[in-house]
């Protein structure tokens, strides 16, 4: 009986052992991120591993010229667009991609690979590619220490992907075409019992679209939300840009009291701005 009870005892310390080993975390020598970008009317995002120099000579050495790279550690990047958008002026359906690159000294390859179920590169092949493209590499003045790849530049129809490791830059240009997608939007829109008056006159002032239809959607908008500071201010920047200063000095001088009345300090200082440019 005493055997049987040492042996259960040894045998619940093995379980207990084994219960405290499955639930030992650790952190990863190369950590995950996730990076997400709005872009155009969708986004982009990507999913990868952020290897660290470490005092390491990277590119050329642990990174080798010349083969295939993850693009990053551990499992293979994976980028997602929600629409089609442009790089480097090719044409890239909405979908999801692996990242993989080709570095040398001088001159990247980098590629968008169809199977996003990859370990690595070990077992990369080349007939599952779907785009590649060359890029100039870089060189930075100060060395980034962790791995990173990030969205600079970022406008409504073009952006800047970068990819950086220790003083090496590769930048990929994005771009996307939406003016046909929101115009089309508007006229739909218009049709409807509820019109964004405000949302549609704000999008043709930005893109440089008629004047005349841009303060006829305004004076709605106005009639619609009277007391609205944004909305006096908005309808003042069409005035002034249609060189009719009266009209806008009147308007941004109704957005000045509509703004004390809402205690909205923002609003009291750009429509104060706006009836100052009026008056010049």
């Amino acid at each position: 009986m005493k055997k049987i009870i040492v042996t259960a005892a040894v045998c619940a310390c093995i379980a207990l052992t084994n219960v405290n080993a499955q639930e030992l975390k650790m952190p990863q020598p190369s950590s995950t991120q996730s990076v997400s970008q709005d872009f155009g009317l969708g986004s982009i995002s990507v999913i990868y591993s952020r290897p660290n120099v470490k005092g390491r000579k990277i590119f050329g050495e642990l990174v080798p010229f010349g083969k295939v790279w993850r693009t990053g550690a551990n499992a293979a990047t994976v980028i997602t667009f929600s629409e089609e958008v442009k790089i480097n002026g090719e044409t890239i359906p909405a979908g999801k991609y692996a990242l993989f690159s080709i570095p040398a000294e001088k001159e990247w390859t980098v590629i968008l690979n169809k199977n996003t179920e990859q370990w690595g590169a070990y077992t990369y092949k080349e007939s599952d590619e779907f785009k590649r493209f060359k890029v100039q590499a870089q060189q930075i003045n100060s060395a980034v220490e962790t791995f990173t790849i990030q969205f600079t530049n970022v406008f409504p129809t073009s952006a800047q992907l970068e990819l950086v490791w220790d003083k090496t830059l590769i930048p990929l240009k994005l771009t996307t075409e939406v003016d046909s997608k929101v115009m089309t939007g508007i006229d739909e829109a218009m049709k409807g019992e509820k019109k964004p008056y405000f949302q549609a006159a704000q999008y043709y002032f930005a893109n440089g679209k008629d004047l005349k239809k841009t303060l006829e959607w305004m004076n709605a908008a106005e009639a619609a939300d009277p007391k609205a500071p944004w909305v006096k201010a908005m309808k003042a920047r069409v005035q002034l840009k249609m060189g009719d200063k009266k009209g806008a000095a009147a308007t941004a001088e109704a957005g000045i009291k509509a703004a004390k009345v809402m205690n909205n300090e923002e609003y009291v200082g750009i429509n104060t701005q706006l009836l100052t440019d009026a008056k010049k």
